[in-house]
């Protein structure tokens, strides 16, 4: 086990830009990085100026309070990555308050409302999928366009340690999520994470790829009809969710990545919130270190030997099949899935809940 610097801000002097920091796994890393020292800019669309999104009241000058009230210093700064005139003036205000930049994390998202489950790809609106692309993969990209020549010409990189790229998708796997613009969008990061680290093997910047588990967003605890505190209410409507997580254990795992002089041995790896959490001992918020893959194969057998499994439990192994897609040592068990979901009528690629 990887143990952490006992310095008790090891971010201190660090910057920060969190891109997509309104809710949800954003929050929760920016959260994060604030409470290591870091000074970190909160951007999104969603501003007590005016929020994009009426049915969620979450802004980013929330977030950015958070941050402060963390340790860290916040910066909320309204930003629609799809512009990249903005992105381009966000990098340049940057640069002139602090000289430099050391962490970027690409969390920018914006497409549930854009997803359509249960189409094939010939009957999806395409005019949608491709707005959900642009929202999803255009921004990671033009954020780290101009984001990552300022990290490289940063005076003290060298200083406080390897500069860090992580890139959120959902799912540390290959196998199809389910529906075609869903599945771009989560496999395209990673491979974004991946093309970056090749392009800066001999630079003093690491880029990753990261995904959290079954995660406690405002949003999914809406749907529970629950709150953070009272989140194990819904164990009841799905016992998995009792290995679910808040959106601080990814941040804090991603505050441990930048806080490794070893950092570089994850180079261009799609990596998740339980894996970092075990390697670098991170507890979640209330001190728990919940392992969604492990409880995934824990729970996969006792459903198949199920006679009468629940929603939930059908569910979760329409979530696992795709993740073993490409794992040939679990080729027997995956043609089992297959075969019980099929007498049940269901469909093996639904998509990724988690």
């Amino acid at each position: 086990m990887t143990s952490l610097s006992t310095k008790a801000k090891p971010l201190d002097n660090r910057i920060a830009l969190v891109a997509g920091a309104t809710r949800g796994a954003g929050r929760g890393i920016a959260r994060a990085l604030g409470e290591a020292g870091a000074t970190v800019y909160c951007t999104g669309r969603s501003s007590r100026a005016g929020t994009i999104d009426p049915k969620r009241p979450e802004t980013i000058e929330e977030t950015a309070e958070l941050v402060s009230g963390e340790g860290g210093r916040g910066i909320a700064v309204r930003v629609d990555h799809t512009e990249e005139t903005a992105v381009e003036q966000l990098v340049d205000q940057i640069h002139e308050d602090e000289g430099r930049l050391d962490i970027l994390v690409n969390d920018i998202w914006g497409g549930d409302s854009l997803t359509e489950w249960g189409k094939s790809f010939w009957e999806v609106d395409v005019r949608a999928g491709f707005t959900m692309m642009e929202r999803a993969i255009h921004t990671h990209i033009i954020t780290s366009r101009h984001a990552v020549p300022l990290m490289l010409e940063s005076d003290r990189t060298a200083e406080s340690g390897r500069g860090l790229v992580v890139e959120i998708t959902d799912g540390a796997f290959y196998g199809y999520r389910g529906q075609l613009f869903y599945d771009l969008c989560k496999i395209a990061v990673i491979r974004l994470a991946y093309a970056m680290s090749v392009e800066l093997e001999d630079q003093p910047i690491t880029a990753v790829a990261l995904t959290p588990g079954f995660l406690r967003s405002e949003a999914v605890l809406d749907h529970f009809g629950v709150t953070a505190e009272t989140w194990r209410d819904a164990i009841e409507k799905d016992r998995h969710f009792e290995h679910s997580e808040t959106p601080l254990l990814v941040g804090r795992t991603i505050a441990a990545l930048a806080a490794d002089p070893e950092v570089h041995q994850w180079s261009g790896q799609a990596l998740s919130s339980w894996q970092l959490s075990r390697h670098y001992d991170v507890k979640d918020e209330d001190g728990g270190q919940p392992h969604w893959d492990e409880h995934l194969d824990d729970a996969i057998e006792e459903i198949l030997a199920s006679d009468s499994p629940s929603a939930a439990d059908v569910m979760l192994l329409e979530v696992r099949a795709p993740q073993i897609d490409f794992d040939e040592t679990r080729a027997e068990q995956r043609e089992r899935i297959a075969s019980f979901l099929e007498l049940r009528g269901r469909r093996h690629d639904a998509g990724d809940s988690s």
